[in-house]
């Protein structure tokens, strides 16, 4: 059976049991985007759907049924098939949740978002210290997830932060802590940071990566209002995909101005030429 719009074999259905509940779903598909369409919550911080799943943060732990046996594994990792079962607030699941949810508070107390999920789930206070850094760049809010370096590696290609040191003085970071030349500036880290703890902000013509220990982006300013709007190496990156034609009339425009010329064009060519300009 083939896909009706894009023309390649269309996946098979399958039905999965989710806390009871008969849930459909592609063969294939990742539990926990499942669970998500189907509103059943299961906590989560290191699941980005433009990543492949890896299991780091495990709070998305679930029981799963298999041949009358029950064992634990991450639903983010788990895929739909046929008959497959699992739980997701088990004795079990919802103990080693808490244990996950008192470090996690530990390792990252200035995270609201943090704390508001494991109020949720009935976690207000750790058992768990560890003293706040007053030169972390990242406020004392990551959990080391690996989303922001994996984003940065794997989206965008730039490699310019990663993990630094071992064991229990891991952190991520730009090398040697110093401001770096291959970041583009693009915000990937900040979209995919979990706990908000990746940070950036616009000053004039300049983008500041303040998490990255202060690295300075130059960003592109539009002919027509003014408006300093994309980085300019990363503009230029795009530029580059679109035909030479189109490129010398978007190439100074943010994206605003960009959307109103394209309708002005339009205009113009439905109405015979006749159209307003400015």
């Amino acid at each position: 059976m083939m896909h009706k719009e894009s023309g390649r074999p269309a996946k098979k259905q399958v039905t999965v049991t989710i806390n009871g509940k008969k849930c459909p779903a592609e063969e294939g598909e990742i539990l926990l985007g499942v669970a998500i369409r189907e509103k059943i919550a299961i906590p989560h911080l290191c699941f980005e759907p433009s990543l492949d799943p890896y299991g780091a943060c495990r709070l998305c732990m679930v029981e799963v049924v298999k041949r009358g046996r029950k064992e634990m594994t991450t639903s983010c990792t788990l895929r739909a098939a046929e008959g497959l079962e699992i739980v997701t607030d088990t004795p079990e699941i919802v103990k080693y949740r808490n244990i996950l949810f008192e470090l996690y508070l530990a390792e990252a107390p200035k995270s609201e978002i943090l704390k508001a999920m494991a109020a949720r789930y009935g976690v207000t206070k750790t058992r768990f210290l560890k003293k706040l850094e007053a030169a972390d760049t990242l406020d004392n809010k990551c959990i080391l997830c690996g989303l922001c370096v994996r984003a940065c590696n794997e989206i965008m290609g730039a490699g310019a932060i990663g993990f630094v040191n071992r064991g229990p003085y891991t952190l991520v970071g730009t090398p040697y802590g110093e401001p770096t030349k291959d970041c583009f500036g693009c915000g990937a880290c900040v979209k995919v940071c979990p706990t908000n703890a990746v940070e950036m902000e616009d000053t004039g013509d300049t983008r500041i990566m303040k998490s990255w220990n202060g690295t300075k982006v130059p960003l592109s300013k539009c002919d027509c209002c003014g408006e300093f709007f994309a980085p300019k190496g990363l503009a230029t990156a795009a530029l580059a995909r679109v035909i030479p034609s189109l490129k010398e009339e978007i190439a100074v425009l943010c994206p605003a101005c960009r959307g109103k010329r394209i309708a002005q064009e339009e205009i113009r060519a439905l109405s015979g030429g006749a159209g307003h300009h400015g």
